[in-house]
């Protein structure tokens, strides 16, 4: 039994198939047309890696393009006192290593 395959973006995907590209992509049967319908997932690549700013005890300090990251996870066995101490502290330390990145810009361009 032969089944014919609806492709969306059917040139672009062909020229990925040339060009020796494997394609992912969601296989249904359309709701309106009732074809058997191929949608690629055009994913993109990531352009942009996080910068480490600092890396902390439980965590760590990140840059985007436009964002500041923060990053904790504090084992609950040190009880509940402890781990608001320790996130107090990480704060401060992440808040600190920002601004001497800032100052690092200021001065050294």
């Amino acid at each position: 039994m032969k089944k014919f395959i609806f492709l969306q973006n059917a040139i672009e995907l062909m020229a990925l198939l040339l060009s020796g590209k494997r394609i992912e992509g969601a296989l249904y049967i359309d709701k309106g047309t009732g074809r058997l319908t191929f949608k690629a997932y055009l994913r993109h690549r990531i352009l942009h890696k996080d910068k480490l700013v600092k890396r902390l005890e439980h965590g760590w300090v990140k840059e985007s393009r436009k964002r500041i990251k923060v990053y904790e996870s504090v084992p609950k066995d040190l009880g509940m006192v402890r781990v608001m101490s320790v996130i107090d502290r990480e704060v401060k330390t992440a808040k600190d290593a920002l601004i001497d990145r800032e100052l690092d810009k200021m001065i050294f361009g």
